[in-house]
């Protein structure tokens, strides 16, 4: 029983004036005077603090005791039990020779203010208050203003209203003058009411605050002298801001603390002025007081089972109105958002709790619907499970596939939640971007326990979900249909004019980026069985530089690793075509896009990839010779020319057998094609899905899988329709009308790495006479 009688949660009053949590032992008072705490997790010591006979220790609400010891230290001791709070109190009292009975023991001064008052008439008594009628009210108000500056003289003002009642006279008061239409007499109360909040006593506050008072306090904090016209708080709190019950509340302590905790944060959020504005933190015990109040609220909702099993069963009814529903979402929401109170270990109680009865199910059903609050309040508690326990949220979503589609994975809603924001600038979009980035990153899946879970989420990723999160991205950069657009205008299909669609691919390729950075193996296979990256620098042609810039970083990522597998595929793809066009069709303007072009191909010099300098020389030193404010290009084929002068001495540098390496390389793709073949089918069914979408606005599931060959996915906004993407690797842009060749009359170069099988996919080239299309520099392909 002693234990338990002294738990207690050890808090700090931070630089932000916030209380921060410490951690949760027993206290003991020592023979020596000494509160000593020790925590229950692992015997370590949380808090040792001798009691000063000067300390001026404050307890509060019948569980707390705040002191603090030096200028910038402010502690406070939370009971679990009141036995617990009176018996270390009561030791307090007898170090420093006090009445258990006070709230606070010491009067908070320095010596110099003391000795000040030493010499006034009424420093070892009470102040005097004025009677409690309205011809005196601005003589009491000027009292309460003088005292303000003073800590001695705020306390003897405090204890003289306790001490006589005061306070509830005052209300009294209050009411009769607002029957009487007593105008100046209703601002002088505003002016009395507003400085005993700013005393920060919070005895006071327990009386201010209560059920009989507290609409009084709010009543007086209308008639602000500055407004012609009182302001509506009570009708606000009484009327529009109605308190429901998601379900009954059987516990009135419970639910009058639920009251006055709102009440109280309105007071100090909408009717009092900022608190940065006024000087040594005045309004710090108030907030101290709302922070434990729902310390208080969150242990007593997540200690009733009863309670929280009945909400979710009602959550996760089908019966269950939508309306009813939104109401037990948002109450979630602000039970997750009271649950930041809590210490560490209760806060991991907590949201495993919320795990076991079912929050992660329940979160795939509301965000299905259509009402956006019910999302974005399905969002918001996504987020902090998210934070809270990435592993946890993993943990669930890959035991989905046993028994749900891939439409309805948690994740998938997720990613279909973001692309499908209705938003014009993206807010909820990027939210969960930001939480699908916090999912998939490796950093957070080192734990010990699970050292599997990195190999395992990644490949249930790659397999079930990265196909919906690139299908906006493949459905917007398809080749135009031949047989479709014969004879009619040339429409560039990629990017229409549409900002939004053109913000949610950056996203997406800012996703795709992080993956390259950290997913090694899983996204390689992925950019290559799907031709991606030359999907993905289609988008250099858009009319929005941030997307073109997106496509490019996207490139730059890759080439930065540095990986033969990754330059090969480039090179026979012939993937810097786009990247020069888009250099020579920016032309002589020196802006973001120029300086990341010139330094993509910086860093191919700097770090001398043979392989992609062999190949940039090779088909494009036409097109760049003009290119003369830098020299980056003279330096690539500067070391070009190096290095065949090498060889042609004789020194030829190490590489791996071309067949061997093509070998390797087709084994290692085929290693996928079973994962390929599944994915395909489901980006196919995505498409159509999306689709579906934007023709009604709404996502919709289990769409009618007939005629999908002649199905277009046109995703949000865009004007362009665009076939479904396969999964084969489409041939190099030789088609292409602007492909790249070398210059007319002259005879191609051999490169560095000369691959075997080249030869046989190579065509000779025949001289042609076309005229250049007017530019200020030649154009591949032109």
């Amino acid at each position: 029983m002693s234990d338990t009688r002294r738990r207690v949660k050890v808090y700090t009053l931070n630089e932000e004036r916030q209380w921060e949590d410490r951690g949760t032992g027993h206290v003991c008072c020592s023979e020596a005077a000494s509160l000593t705490v020790t925590g229950e997790a692992d015997g370590s010591v949380l808090l040792e603090s001798r009691i000063s006979p000067d300390t001026a220790y404050q307890k509060q609400q019948d569980t707390l005791i705040v002191w603090s010891e030096a200028e910038n230290c402010d502690l406070a001791l939370s009971f679990q039990e009141k036995a617990g709070c009176d018996e270390i109190w009561e030791k307090i009292c007898q170090v420093q020779g006090k009445d258990p009975s006070v709230e606070i023991t010491q009067d908070p001064v320095d010596e110099s203010e003391e000795e000040r008052f030493e010499d006034t008439p009424e420093s070892g008594h009470l102040l005097e208050l004025p009677p409690c009628e309205p011809e005196r009210l601005e003589e009491l108000a000027e009292l309460v203003t003088s005292v303000l500056p003073s800590p001695v003289r705020r306390e003897k003002l405090a204890l003289a209203l306790l001490s006589s009642g005061y306070i509830r006279k005052l209300l009294q008061l209050f009411r009769a003058s607002e029957e009487a239409d007593d105008r100046r007499g209703l601002q002088q109360l505003y002016q009395i009411v507003r400085g005993l909040l700013f005393l920060n006593k919070a005895t006071l506050f327990e009386v201010m605050f209560s059920d009989d008072c507290i609409m009084d306090v709010v009543g007086c904090l209308e008639y602000e002298p500055a407004l012609l016209q009182p302001k509506s708080h009570r009708e606000f709190l009484t009327k529009t801001a109605r308190f429901r019950e998601v379900i009954p509340i059987t516990d009135s302590e419970l639910r009058q603390k639920i009251h006055q905790t709102y009440r109280v944060q309105y007071i100090q959020d909408i009717i009092l002025p900022t608190q940065s504005v006024f000087e040594d933190n005045f309004l710090s015990t108030l907030s101290s007081f709302i922070f434990f109040n729902k310390v208080e609220i969150v242990s007593m909702l997540q200690e009733d089972e009863k309670f929280l099993t009945e909400v979710f069963a009602q959550l996760t009814d089908e019966a269950t109105e939508d309306s009813k529903r939104r109401e037990l979402v948002n109450f979630f929401k602000e039970f997750c958002a009271f649950s930041q109170t809590l210490q560490p270990q209760n806060r991991d109680a907590f949201f495993k709790t919320l795990a076991n009865l079912g929050i992660l199910p329940a979160l795939e059903i509301v965000m299905g619907m259509e009402d956006v609050q019910v999302k974005a309040a399905a969002t918001d508690i996504f987020s902090y499970l998210v934070e809270f326990s990435p592993s946890m949220v993993r943990e669930f979503v890959m035991q989905e596939p046993q028994q749900a589609d891939d439409d309805v994975l948690l994740i998938n809603v997720v990613i279909k939640q973001m692309i499908c924001d209705s938003d014009p600038e993206l807010g909820g979009a990027v939210q969960l971007m930001g939480l699908l980035r916090t999912l998939i990153d490796p950093e957070n899946m080192l734990a010990p326990a699970s050292k599997t879970e990195k190999s395992e989420f990644l490949s249930f990723f790659y397999k079930y979900c990265m196909h919906v999160l690139t299908a906006p991205l493949l459905a917007n950069t398809a080749e135009e249909d031949p047989d479709l657009t014969e004879g009619a205008a040339k429409v560039n299909p990629v990017c229409p004019d549409n900002f939004q669609t053109a913000q949610l691919l950056a996203l997406i390729l800012e996703l795709l980026t992080f993956c390259v950075e950290h997913h090694s193996y899983h996204i390689k296979s992925y950019i290559m069985t799907r031709d991606l990256l030359r999907r993905v620098l289609t988008l250099m042609n858009s009319r929005h530089s941030f997307l073109a810039l997106c496509a490019l970083r996207f490139m730059r990522r890759i080439i930065g690793l540095k990986d033969e597998y990754y330059n090969r595929y480039i090179v026979k793809g012939n993937l810097f075509e786009p990247v020069i066009n888009a250099l020579l069709d920016n032309g002589t303007r020196y802006n973001l896009l120029n300086s990341a072009i010139i330094e993509l191909f910086e860093f191919i010099r700097v770090e001398d990839i043979k392989s992609l300098i062999a190949h940039i020389v090779d088909n494009f030193t036409t097109a760049l010779e003009s290119i003369e404010y830098v020299q980056t290009f003279k330096g690539l084929k500067g070391r070009y020319e190096q290095e065949k002068e090498r060889q042609s001495r004789g020194f030829s540098r190490y590489r791996r057998d071309a067949r061997s390496f093509e070998e390797d390389e087709d084994t290692w793709l085929n290693e996928d094609e079973e994962e390929e073949d599944v994915a395909d089918a489901s980006l196919d069914k995505c498409k159509s899905d999306y689709g579906t979408f934007m023709e009604s606005e709404k996502v919709k599931e289990s769409q009618d899988k007939e005629n999908q060959a002649k199905r277009k996915f046109s995703f949000c906004h865009s004007a362009g329709a665009a076939n479904t993407a396969n999964g084969s690797r489409p041939p190099p842009s030789a088609s292409s009308s602007r492909a790249a060749a070398p210059p007319s009359g002259q005879t191609a170069r051999t490169g560095l790495v000369d691959y075997p099988d080249d030869e046989d996919e190579e065509e000779e080239e025949e001289d042609t006479d076309e005229e250049q299309s007017p530019r200020k520099r030649p154009r591949l392909g032109s």
